[in-house]
């Protein structure tokens, strides 16, 4: 007779069920957590000045008859209206230090606060950035001291772990919804944040809840609801959060007088597929492999090499160049982080210390005039710390784009800041000198290669 495929000592004991027998056992609540970590969460409002030019004509929106009156349209008067918005946010220092989103007090004329007890406070923004998707406020006080929210270790987040949302979704409200931890460090394009890392949550969250919390049951700040995934603008359990160790670099920012210093490594990498993880003697496709070093960059100082593979940093794993940035991005500048390495199938650490991004001594920066496509565009010499602030590769080579004039042939032609020259007729374009030098040309007709976001645009203007 074959011998039993489970021992009897392996066999897990049978489950009983049984009738509760009190009211705990009957139900579990959150009530307690809510209670302590609510009056922190706070409904943000803000109102916005719009202007908008009025018709004198309600021909003037016929297709037909403003491309046959072209630029000859009388325009008409400018009206003003006004622009509400909702969101919401955590209140994070007793002095009346509040978190949320940037998208949601962009552009705001007038931000107003409210808190859980109906008190209103009018806000003013210490820190807004662009880059994070987040902004600080302080509110306009008399010395009260307001409830606040700890943040907790959003490393230490793991997938099925539950947790609380808390917000002011359609306006309806304070409204709390629970779920669960989906995805830890989702990348997601799903806000303008540079940093697509996020806490993916199946909690409801819809419109209005952008800036607020999402709490563990332990009620700390663990992520700032964000986004969600939607085809409707309603709820469909795929929420995304921005992470509170990327909160904490900025509201430490914040209380150091407002504009976020990031580290810098000054490399630039490539995500390993497959077949490059085979040739660097890996299993499976993990990491990120250097492919430049900037010659100034604390990485090259500390011995890193093109070709080196990083697969963690500080024991955290690093599985593309989303979880690079970020892990960059939540260290302080001039701390030191071991990166774990592979080269030439040798794992090594090394020590490297984070470093602000260098300026460059001579700024080059030009506004361009005369007859051209680019007349009135501000123009200026990539730098480390300028491509950090724009969110553009550091090894990016080009004339950066800071703006154009208004009403400029520039501007008509839709150049927009962070866009980078990198072509005119057919000559590369390297910087701004290059720029001046080839608008120098008498041309017939001009072509303009502009690199928008990772994709080289060409326009030819007659």
């Amino acid at each position: 007779m074959a011998a039993p495929i489970w021992a009897a000592d392996d066999v897990l004991p049978a489950l009983t069920s049984k009738v509760p027998t009190s009211k705990q056992e009957i139900a579990i609540s959150f009530s307690p957590v809510i209670k302590r970590v609510a009056p922190a969460v706070v409904n943000i409002y803000t109102r916005t000045l719009v202007r908008q030019r009025m018709m004198m004509s309600p021909f003037m929106n016929d297709p037909l008859f403003r491309q046959f009156f072209g630029d000859q349209m009388p325009q008409g008067l400018t009206q003003k209206r006004v622009q509400n918005s909702l969101g919401s946010g955590v209140m994070v220092g007793e002095n009346g230090i509040v978190v949320t989103n940037n998208h949601v007090i962009e552009g705001a004329d007038q931000i107003t606060v409210v808190l859980s007890d109906r008190r209103e406070f009018e806000a003013s923004v210490i820190t807004d950035d662009k880059r994070s998707d987040l902004a600080v406020l302080k509110l306009k006080t008399k010395g009260e001291t307001f409830p606040t929210l700890k943040l907790a270790d959003s490393d230490d987040a793991e997938v099925g772990d539950v947790v609380l949302a808390i917000g002011n979704p359609f306006g309806v409200g304070q409204t709390v919804t629970m779920g669960i931890i989906s995805a830890v460090a989702r990348a997601a394009e799903v806000t303008s944040s540079d940093y697509n890392y996020f806490i993916q949550t199946d909690a409801a969250i819809n419109p209005g809840n952008s800036g607020g919390a999402l709490v563990t049951v332990d009620g700390k700040l663990v992520g700032v609801p964000s986004a969600i995934y939607s085809k409707d603008g309603g709820s469909l359990g795929i929420g995304f959060a921005i992470p509170s160790n990327l909160v904490r670099t900025v509201i430490a920012s914040a209380s150091q007088g407002g504009a976020v210093v990031r580290g810098w490594l000054g490399i630039s990498v490539q995500t390993l597929n497959s077949e490059i993880a085979q040739s660097v003697g890996l299993n499976h496709p993990t990491g990120v492999i250097v492919r430049e070093i900037h010659k100034q960059s604390p990485a090259l100082a500390a011995g890193l090499k093109v070709g080196d593979v990083i697969l963690a940093i500080n024991g955290k794993e690093i599985t593309d160049e989303e979880s690079l940035r970020y892990r960059t991005a939540t260290a302080a500048v001039d701390t030191s982080l071991t990166f774990s390495i592979l080269r030439k199938n040798d794992k090594q650490d090394i020590t490297v210390k984070i470093a602000p991004p260098p300026k460059e001594a001579t700024k080059s920066e030009a506004t361009l005039a005369g007859e051209t496509p680019l007349s009135g565009a501000r123009i200026v010499n990539p730098s480390p710390a300028l491509t950090q602030d724009m969110g553009l590769p550091d090894d990016i080579e080009g004339a950066i784009v800071l703006g154009a004039s208004k009403g400029s042939v520039a501007a008509r032609l839709g150049l927009q800041r962070g866009d980078v020259i990198v072509g005119i007729n057919n000559q590369e374009i390297k910087s701004v000198s290059d720029v001046q030098a080839a608008l120098k040309t008498q041309a017939v007709a001009w072509r303009i290669s502009i690199n928008r976001g990772g994709h080289v645009i060409t326009v030819v203007v007659r």
